[in-house]
């Protein structure tokens, strides 16, 4: 994987992004600059635009404004085989009918790196199994796509983005359908890759553990900064209408945030 901490520039950023569908605004004037080698974590209520936000910063969506950058570079500029080297989107849903190994689904993230003059080698190989072993899901190797449960899915999934080999990773909700086990685990081994990763969370407690958090609202980015600069109890209150306060866990002094409805 690219040692990002090498590259001056950041390696994904936007300028007045936004996007807009059937005369709504589904995002608006975003600024994002992540730093090379974080955990910027992007949390919302429902709706907030999450999700359009990593679809745009994938490329997948065209914005109606403004621009992404990718490694310095235009990302709307750039050939597909080259962002997929650069970055790779684990979306919330991204299911297939066909009658594919588990092995075979995490294996096609190989497909960018290849070419007639390199082509699918013993190191290929050897990536995948690992991407499949951090997950926990080497054992499904030879299990058909459609017969794995929705929490093997997401695992297999995130191992197939692993396999890519990326220097920036976007996750969507990527702990949906897991266990807590899974969940708690999944998130230790996504943070400790050397690549920039932004993620999109639901859990508020989980997003306590990125480097920092940027806010949504209604298609705006309200906040950004320290997660506990950020989720302030009147912020909490003004964009996801709850109260809350932050208790220190006595087991190893972590502040964690309890909820109350108003």
């Amino acid at each position: 994987m690219t040692n990002l901490n090498t590259v001056n520039l950041a390696p994904l950023s936007c300028r007045g992004l936004g996007l807009r569908l059937g005369g709504n605004d589904l995002l608006e004037a975003v600024e994002l600059e992540v730093i090379a080698g974080e955990t910027l974590g992007v949390v919302g209520p429902n709706g907030s635009g999450k999700s359009t936000l990593l679809k745009l910063l994938a490329g997948l969506l065209k914005p109606s404004s403004g621009e992404v950058q990718l490694l310095g570079q235009p990302l709307a500029r750039m050939p597909r085989r080259q962002i997929a080297q650069v970055l790779a989107l684990v979306e919330q849903q991204a299911d297939t009918s066909d009658a594919i190994s588990v092995y075979d689904a995490v294996a096609l993230a190989r497909t960018p790196w290849l070419s007639a003059l390199a082509p699918y080698s013993p190191e290929d190989r050897r990536i995948v199994e690992q991407a499949l072993t951090d997950l926990d899901a080497l054992h499904l190797r030879q299990r058909l796509w459609h017969s794995l449960s929705g929490g093997e899915r997401q695992r297999v999934h995130i191992a197939r983005a692993l396999a890519q080999r990326p220097s920036v990773l976007l996750l969507d909700e990527p702990t949906n359908h897991l266990d807590i086990q899974h969940q708690l685990s999944l998130l230790q081994q996504v943070q400790a890759l050397p690549v920039t990763i932004l993620v999109a969370l639901h859990d508020l407690n989980q997003a306590l553990t990125c480097d920092r958090l940027a806010v949504l609202d209604q298609g705006r980015l309200v906040a950004l900064g320290k997660p506990h600069e950020v989720l302030t109890p009147e912020r909490l209150l003004c964009t996801f209408g709850v109260h809350a306060h932050y208790l220190t866990d006595p087991y190893d002094g972590a502040r964690i945030l309890r909820f109350r409805a108003p």
